[in-house]
Formats: structure tokens, C-alpha cells, sequence
């Protein structure tokens, strides 16, 4: 029963900012005034069945085309109109998901915890084909027209014939002894699969075999218990150009060169949320709920705000000229990009927010951990 394990290691982990003789997790920090700059528009609102579940999942919507596609843990999927909320079809898969949604080349992907990857027509939710992988699958599978990547919990990464999901090659690492509940969802491009691993590691591999092209280490374990030594990259890897974006928890958020793995550039970080990238910056949200502004150059730290201390953020997104991060208590904050002030926030889901918000264009989309779903845009505030 390893993922009872990770999921309550990561549960305890995520409560920065607590010391081992501490009885009670210290309280997330109070939310600071300001004046609003700009305002989010909520323009629909829809309930995808129970959201997260009470497991630590990180079900991520996925836009493809005009449409939204959602998942709850229990196996609902949803295809909505992205701009109306619009229910285009349903499908109950009835197995719990864990790992998704994945979308691309006229497929819906899904992983179950029962070790399958399940994959649907993305016109009306037929299923197309379903394939055992051997373990928990616990982020969204990745497709590029060829192959459909997908990563386990035991740090398995294997690549699936696109039309029958029979598996074309596997490949193995040895887990560390002690991680987070959850993974990197894989990236995948035309000739590699790219993942991040719970050892601090990241791998690149050749899509017709399996074969390693080359490993880059990020974050080395330290520290003598095994909950000082936790590096897992979990957070989603992030590709822009030929510049591979990633980070891990206590360890480093780092930019690798993704033909050859060549280290770009790094500097300390601790996150299990991943990054985001604009306006020639890299955004980071910290597990202690430091968010981070650091130029991607000369990976100087151009602003830091520390107010959502202990507030357990979503990984960031970029939406127009702001950062967004989502927290546990459910408020969605609106940061500058230029200097990391708040200018706007919203309650969205009482249950709380732990997957990072999806942009697409001018709408931002964010999934509550209760199970819903709200469209938002931005206006200038009155």
C-alpha cells in the first residue's frame, strides 16, 4: 500500500512551515488588504461530481479546441463548451480516476488507480481502448499523434500505440524510498518523452524504443531522515522553444537544454507545483507559500511575496499580464508579473484549489477540489 504512504507523507510535507515537535499545523496566513486593480468575471460555472475526492489527486482540465474537458475522481468526464459551460456529452467510466485529463489527436486520456489508462473519443466520449500499466497512475497521459506517454507512481514511464494502447516499450527506475503522492505528468514531443522522477531526477527518452537519451540530475537528496531527503519532481515540466523548464521539492528549480539535458541555469527552490513563463520570467510557487518571480536569465530573483505563507498554493499560471495561484482555503490570487503585488482575488471553492488554473486565450479556468468549475475573464475593476 505505498501510495497510503506518499499520500499522507505529502499531506504532511505540504504543511509548511511545520517543525517536527509541533502537535498542530500552524495556521495559514491572514489575507492581506489591498485595493483591487482588476476584476475576475465568473462566466459560467459548472459541478464535475466530487472533484478531487478525498485522496490527494491533481485531476488538471484540459482545453483541445473549443471545448473543456474535466474529470472527477470517481470516473465521471465531462466535455463542456469552453466559452458557454456548455455540457457536450457525459461518460462515467465508474473506476476511480487519478491521472488526468490528458487530450490531443482526437483522444480524452485518463489513469486510474487500479493501474489502467483509459482512453476516450474526444467527439462523444465512446471509449476507444483500455490498457493496463502496471501501477497507480497519478498525472495526466501525454500524446503526440505516434505514442501515448504515460508515468506511474512507482517512476515507470511507458509508451502506448496510439490506435490499441499495447505497449510499445517500458522503462524502469528505482524510486526513492520515500516520496510525495503524485508525479510529473509527462512531456512528450515528436522524438522524446520527458520526465521528471521522485529522485530529483529528469530523464529524456527516445520514442521508438525507450531508449535513454540522456539523464540530468536537479535536486539531491540531504538531510538524515528519509523526510529530509524527499526530491520529487511532481510539479509539470514546461517546454518552451528548446528550453526545458522544471523544478523539485526541496532541491531546485532549474532550465535544462532539452536535446542534450545541459543545465542552463538553476538556483534553489522547493516546490511539488511546477512553474509557469512570461514576460522573460519564471514563476514559482513554494511549498511554504513564497511565491517567486526570477528572471529566466540571469536567474535573479526579481520579486518575492511572501504573504500566502502556509496557504498550501496551487502551482502558478500565467493569464495575460498577471500570475495566478490558487490556495487550500479556495481563494484565487492575481499577482503582477512586474513586481508580485496582489491585484485581485476571488473565493471560488470552499473545499480549496490544488490544481494549477488552465488559460486559454482571455479565460482563465479553475478546478476546485470539491468539484467545481468556473470560467473566468478579466474586466477592469469600478
Amino acid at each position: 500500500m505505498r501510495w497510503k504512504t506518499a499520500a499522507l507523507l505529502s499531506l504532511a510535507i505540504l504543511a509548511a512551515g511545520c517543525s517536527s515537535n509541533d502537535t498542530k499545523e500552524p495556521e495559514p496566513a491572514e489575507l492581506v488588504k489591498f485595493d483591487a486593480e482588476v476584476e475576475l468575471k465568473t462566466e459560467w460555472s459548472r459541478s464535475i461530481g466530487d472533484g478531487q475526492g478525498e485522496t490527494y489527486n491533481l485531476l488538471t482540465p484540459a482545453v483541445y479546441g473549443d471545448e473543456i474537458f474535466a474529470a472527477d475522481n470517481e470516473g465521471l468526464i465531462v466535455a463542456m463548451d469552453r466559452l458557454t459551460g456548455k455540457v457536450n456529452w457525459k461518460k462515467d467510466l465508474d473506476v476511480p480516476v487519478s491521472g488526468g485529463v490528458g487530450a490531443g489527436y482526437g483522444l480524452i486520456l485518463v489513469g486510474t488507480l487500479r493501474g489502467e489508462v483509459i482512453a476516450l473519443d474526444v467527439s462523444n466520449g465512446e471509449e476507444r481502448w483500455r490498457s493496463q500499466v502496471g501501477s497507480e497512475v497519478l498525472s495526466a497521459p501525454a500524446v503526440n499523434g505516434d505514442v501515448v506517454a504515460v508515468q506511474t507512481q512507482d517512476d515507470r514511464v511507458l509508451a502506448l500505440e496510439i490506435d490499441t494502447g499495447t505497449q510499445r516499450w517500458s522503462y524502469e527506475s528505482s524510486p526513492a524510498v520515500l516520496t510525495l503522492r503524485g508525479t510529473s505528468a509527462p512531456l512528450l514531443t515528436n522524438q522524446l518523452v520527458v520526465a521528471g522522477l521522485s529522485t530529483g531526477k529528469v530523464v529524456a527518452l527516445d520514442t521508438r524504443g525507450g531508449l535513454p537519451v540522456w539523464e540530468q540530475r536537479i535536486a539531491i537528496p540531504q538531510g538524515r531522515s528519509e523526510l529530509e531527503r524527499v526530491v520529487d519532481i511532481d510539479g509539470g515540466l514546461l517546454l518552451s522553444g528548446g528550453t526545458l523548464y522544471v523544478a523539485s521539492f526541496q532541491g531546485r528549480a532549474a532550465a535544462l537544454e532539452l536535446e542534450s539535458g545541459r543545465i542552463l541555469w538553476q538556483r534553489d527552490a522547493s516546490t511539488s507545483a511546477g512553474v509557469a513563463l512570461g514576460y522573460g520570467s519564471v514563476y514559482v510557487s513554494q511549498a511554504d507559500g513564497t511565491v517567486l518571480g526570477i528572471d529566466e536569465r540571469s536567474t535573479t530573483v526579481l520579486w518575492s511575496n511572501d504573504s500566502l505563507a502556509r496557504r498550501g498554493l496551487s502551482g502558478p499560471e500565467v493569464f495575460s499580464s498577471y500570475v495566478t495561484v490558487g490556495d487550500k482555503e479556495g481563494y484565487l490570487h492575481l499577482l503582477s508579473q512586474v513586481d508580485g503585488r496582489f491585484v485581485a482575488r476571488t473565493r471560488i471553492d470552499s473545499d480549496g484549489l490544488r490544481v494549477s488554473p488552465v488559460a486559454e486565450g482571455d479565460w482563465l479556468y479553475v478546478f476546485g477540489n470539491g468539484g467545481k468549475l468556473v470560467a473566468l475573464t478579466i474586466r477592469q475593476a469600478d
